[in-house]
């Protein structure tokens, strides 16, 4: 269970970790490229931070995902700079791939019958564990 202090500290990076990863994918020439923050859970000592990162179109979500782990102590950096007044301590950022749209457009697809899974049983992958 969260506590509130948590799930503030959870806002506060997600919504600034949003912000400097569409910047840096903008500046960076990547555009077109759509990176979204789903989630930032905090752990209870408020030592480590799981981001979890939703990018558009998927077919480059693992390249940009590696390029935003090379450059995780420069986000860390820029994020500490934007939260100097509100965190006293930085967490330690880890970042995963939300999968969980690809997931619900998956469902969606087979309940209408474009993709059916009874006939073509190689259309249920099985879901990562992250």
């Amino acid at each position: 269970m969260e506590t509130q202090r948590q799930k503030k500290i959870g806002g506060v990076i997600q919504k600034d970790i949003a912000d400097i990863l569409q910047r840096a994918a903008t500046d960076g020439g990547l555009k077109g490229t759509l990176i979204s923050v789903t989630k930032v859970t905090v752990t209870t000592d408020l030592s480590i931070a799981k981001v979890y990162v939703s990018i558009f179109p998927h077919a480059s979500g693992q390249e940009l995902l590696n390029g935003i782990k090379a450059n995780q102590a420069l986000i860390k950096h820029e994020l500490a700079q934007r939260t100097k007044n509100q965190l006293r301590r930085m967490p330690e950022l880890s970042f995963f791939i939300d999968d969980s749209l690809e997931y619900i457009d998956g469902i969606e697809k087979s309940l209408k019958r474009e993709e059916d899974p009874i006939k073509n049983r190689d259309l249920l992958a099985k879901r990562k564990k992250s």
